[in-house]
């Protein structure tokens, strides 16, 4: 059975810092395209970064560029978010997503979500 399952989300001060892991398990998520996403109420989720197969490329969306780093342990079916210099605007929930090239942009495997807040 496929999971994904986030943890390390929590309420941060602003300026401060937060480790996100996405664990995978039912699957081998080297052969995947990983992405991290973000929601805020009433709006769409968006992608914050990704990490392409076997730990290759990373791109990330411009709000977080020299902010956030995103990397995979590939024995470890793992994927992490190193999330640093916090902004309020860096609230909402994060998502993990699993995804071949093949999969539409919603598709692929998602984890539940894991809550950041940022306060001011």
């Amino acid at each position: 059975q496929v999971h994904l399952v986030e943890s390390g989300g929590g309420l941060v001060q602003f300026g401060g810092s937060l480790r996100l892991t996405c664990t995978a398990s039912g699957f081998d998520a080297s052969r995947y395209i990983m992405t991290w996403h973000r929601q805020v109420p009433g709006k769409e989720r968006d992608m914050v970064a990704r990490i392409v197969m076997f730990g290759g490329g990373t791109d990330y969306a411009d709000s977080v560029k020299g902010r956030f780093t995103i990397s995979r342990d590939n024995p470890k079916n793992t994927m992490y978010l190193q999330m640093n210099n916090l902004k309020p605007e860096d609230t909402g929930v994060y998502y993990c997503n699993a995804k071949t090239v093949s999969d539409s942009p919603t598709g692929g495997y998602w984890g539940q979500g894991t809550q950041v807040t940022v306060s001011s």
